[in-house]
């Protein structure tokens, strides 16, 4: 074998040192130096990150399984899905086969040990010839994703070398580590809105198949070392059992290895429970999968941290309640210094010994993977509901097309009827689809269409007797984008073809007429307006109309363009409407603060871009020079009335200490603060004649700067009195508000613990406008809701008028993650001026 390069020999120190975080353009050069020195690693481009940088898939296994890979990986996606095979081909392919592992490094880019572990490790890898390496070479096919956030990797390291010898070195970053996602891009596994997620997406559902995912993390500094596998409970529904033991076989195996290590503070089955949110790790496990996530105890970046012992504690619920040796968490650590290299070294052998196991179990884990898949597929066949029904005629049919491409994302097995077919007495028409439950992946399409229950036990209650949820209780993709989703509790015969790609209407050719009406109902002709606007068009709502559609007058050829693009549904007339009211763009601020930054206001701007609304990004100083002169609407995505107001301003407040945890110290100049002066300044845009929206939590700032008779009724309520914690509610819908044209009279919204708002005005009521209203009872419709009572019939959407101009308060969460496309139209509606 031909001499290769070290991490040490490339980056000039060890990977770990205190004080040094190497670049990313760096780890991508040594990679691709790795790649023309052995023959043992392949590495790929998959394209580029978000904002440019490349990001890098790394194939490790030996010489001649790399002249069969491609073999390798279409049995591999046998195994994963072994329908229609006999026991004799099944056990062929287990004999023959490599067991594959995908893992992720430091998806969030504060959390910096995996990158810095993985050079390593592959190094290793690909020159080590003892007898478990050469084991794992020759039975693993290893998949490694060196950084899944490129961008944010380059942000911290620079932001780190910058205060390094100041008082400010190893402090957050101050601004979200990714252009829109930030913290929240696990949070993207199913929907994948952002590159990165595709790339991932591609590599777990499309190429590999692989019977394992491990995915490296760290979490807050004062408790275990290092988290692994497994889970503690809850655990979420419709997984094969076989997942949740093969995830206690790695967690013991790694445990087992660090104590041979000498490497204390392992804890498992505690902190992260097997029902979280639908991020890569978790996702996993229902597409048969063994996903799992190690949480590392971090230092400061790169620099060394010092722990008291008696700073050492639990992480204070029912599994670890105390800090010290326990059946989970069998060899505490002392405390003491706490370096970069003690994370890196947990790290490497967590990932090393999750690929020794397969190597030493290859058969079996091969025969469970396909054993899970015809679990699942019988569970599918005996379950009382049969498949899900998405009807052809839904109401948005550009949101319908997105939805389908979530499904094939996750390589969900799905049919069209190409005929009208009767189910349950119901005669659905023809081209809708069909989701069959008996097919490997029925515990994804559970999770995603089912309606769903947190459930209510002793482990998904905290020691205060209170309901509590890992992220959001409820991932029912389905419902956040409005679809009608049936279930069907009959066998559908003759499923129709199976569908391979996304839906996509023939361009649109319209001849030259008088005008074109698009439809209000679907997300897509918002697009298309904002670029006919751009373009210097006229448009006009149509006032007669139920749904206010659109109506534009112009060149044919040039409107085609703009309709093509945008996919928008689209009708000719010979002449213009009588009763119509023209719109006009507004200027859009959307307001960004410092303190890590808020993965909200990240997702509103994406989802802005993403329609193409043009909009200025205002900070504190923007604000205060009299930026708002400029500006029409204001967004305030969903933050604390605190991080608003400037969490400078609540020292004396019992919470001040939980406000400033995560966001640490920081330098002056990255510090926020509207304050009063800011406050101030927003209330006078809106009294001479501005729009303030308020994204759920946001909705107690506006109310208290824009002094409204507006109160919340679950502030300051215990979680036992008022929680959804990310559920989705019913709301009654007034279609003829302005800010609620196109949308359906019943609709769902995502509630996150968000306020519940009373009218507290006698004298000026007309002012304040309910545009949506929860539900006058049973207002659940997925994930959990302590008290309805309180909730049920109140104001889901309220605009209030302000002097000239308006405040319109949303209750909930209308571009959550950029993920409910069922309530997107009451904030684009919001950006057009002048509507009835």
């Amino acid at each position: 074998m031909n001499p290769v390069t070290s991490p040490k020999e490339f980056f000039g120190f060890e990977l770990g040192s205190d004080y040094k975080i190497a670049r990313w353009d760096k780890i991508v050069e040594y990679y691709k130096l790795l790649d023309s020195q052995s023959d043992r690693i392949s590495v790929t481009e998959m394209g580029p990150s978000t904002e440019g940088n490349p990001f890098l898939k790394v194939v490790i296994t030996s010489e001649d399984n790399f002249k069969h890979l491609e073999e390798i990986r279409q049995n591999n996606a046998k195994i994963a899905d072994p329908r229609g095979l006999s026991k004799e081909e099944i056990q062929k392919l287990v004999e023959n086969g490599k067991a594959v592992s995908v893992h992720s490094m430091s998806l969030h880019a504060t959390e910096i040990g995996g990158t810095q572990m993985a050079p390593q490790l592959a190094y290793d890898l690909i020159t080590g010839e003892n007898e478990e390496i050469c084991r794992i070479r020759e039975n693993v096919v290893f998949v490694m994703v060196p950084c899944f956030n490129p961008d944010g990797q380059i942000m911290v390291t620079d932001w780190y070398n910058k205060n390094l010898g100041t008082e400010y070195e190893g402090c957050n970053y101050p601004s979200l580590y990714h252009k829109y996602t930030g913290h929240d891009n696990n949070r993207d596994a199913f929907a994948h809105n952002i590159v990165e997620s595709q790339y991932m997406g591609d590599i777990l559902f499309k190429e590999w198949n692989p019977q394992s995912y491990f995915d490296h993390h760290h979490m807050g500094s004062y408790g275990a070392r290092l988290f692994v596998p497994p889970y503690k409970n809850p655990v979420r529904p419709y997984t094969d059992p076989l997942v949740w033991n093969e995830l206690s076989l790695y967690g013991a195996n790694m445990c087992y290895r660090m104590e041979q290590e000498n490497l204390s503070g392992i804890s498992m089955m505690s902190q992260f429970p097997g029902w979280g949110h639908y991020g890569y790790h978790w996702i996993t496990n229902s597409h048969n999968i063994a996903g799992m996530l190690s949480e590392s105890a971090s230092a400061r970046l790169a620099s060394p941290l010092y722990i008291h012992p008696t700073q050492l504690k639990g992480d204070g619920d029912q599994a670890t309640p105390f800090y010290g040796q326990q059946v989970q968490h069998t060899d505490p650590w002392p405390g003491g210094w706490w370096h970069l290299g003690d994370i890196v070294k947990r790290q490497y052998f967590a990932a090393y010994t999750v690929l020794d196991t397969m190597a030493k179990n290859r058969k079996q884990i091969l025969f469970n993977m396909t054993q899970k898949a015809l679990r699942q597929t019988k569970r599918g066949e005996e379950n009382p509901i049969q498949a899900f029904i998405l009807p052809a005629d839904q109401y948005d049919q550009g949101v319908m097309r997105r939805f389908i491409k979530i499904l094939l994302d996750q390589g969900i097995e799905l049919h069209q009827k190409q005929e009208e077919f009767l189910c349950g007495h119901v005669v659905y028409p023809k081209n809708s689809y069909i989701i069959p439950l008996a097919q490997p992946k029925m515990g994804v399409v559970m999770n995603l269409l089912a309606q769903t229950r947190y459930p209510d036990n002793d482990w998904t209650r905290n020691k205060k007797g209170e309901f509590t949820a890992f992220d959001t209780a409820s991932d029912t993709v389905g419902e956040y984008m409005g679809m009608e989703i049936i279930p069907a509790n009959e066998k559908i015969a003759d499923l129709g073809p199976v569908v391979c790609r996304v839906p996509c209407p023939a361009p649109a050719a319209f001849p030259q007429t008088r005008g074109y009406v698009l439809s209000a109902k679907a997300n897509d002709s918002y697009h298309a307006v904002n670029l006919l606007l751009q373009s210097g068009l006229r448009v006009w709502r149509i006032n007669a109309c139920p749904y206010h559609d659109f109506y534009v007058e112009g060149d044919a050829e040039k409107l085609n363009e703009i309709f093509t693009k945008t996919n928008a549904i689209v009708r000719t007339v010979d002449q213009p409407y009588a009763d119509m009211t023209e719109i006009r763009p507004m200027k859009i601020g959307v307001y960004q603060r410092y303190y890590t930054g808020n993965a909200d206001e990240g997702w509103s701007r994406l989802l802005l871009d993403t329609m193409e609304y043009s909009y200025k990004t205002l900070r504190d100083k923007d604000i205060l020079s009299g930026a708002l002169e400029d500006v029409d609407a204001l967004v305030l995505p969903s933050d604390e009335l605190a991080m608003l107001y400037g969490p400078q301003y609540f020292k004396n407040d019992p919470q001040y200490d939980n406000l400033m945890l995560w966001v640490g110290i920081q330098p002056e100049d990255k510090q926020s603060a509207l304050g009063e002066e800011g406050t101030k300044k927003i209330a006078e845009f809106v009294r001479r004649g501005g729009r303030l929206m308020a994204f759920n939590k946001a909705c107690a700032y506006a109310i208290k700067a824009c002094d409204l008779r507006v109160t919340n009724k679950a502030a300051g309520l215990p979680l036992s009195q008022f929680n959804t914690h990310g559920s989705t509610l019913k709301i009654k819908v007034d279609r003829q508000n302005p800010l609620c044209y196109g949308m359906p009279e019943n609709a769902l919204a995502l509630h996150w613990d968000g306020p519940v708002f009373e009218i507290s005005e006698r004298f000026h009521a007309a002012d304040y406008v309910s545009c949506a209203d929860y539900a006058q009872k049973d207002v659940l419709q997925s994930g959990l809701l302590v008290g309805e009572e309180l909730i049920a019939g109140t104001p889901a959407l309220l605009s209030v008028a302000c002097g000239k101009g308006d405040v319109v308060l949303y209750g909930f969460a209308p571009q959550h993650r950029c993920q409910t496309h069922g309530t997107f139209k009451m904030v684009f509606n919001a950006l057009y001026k002048n509507l009835k």
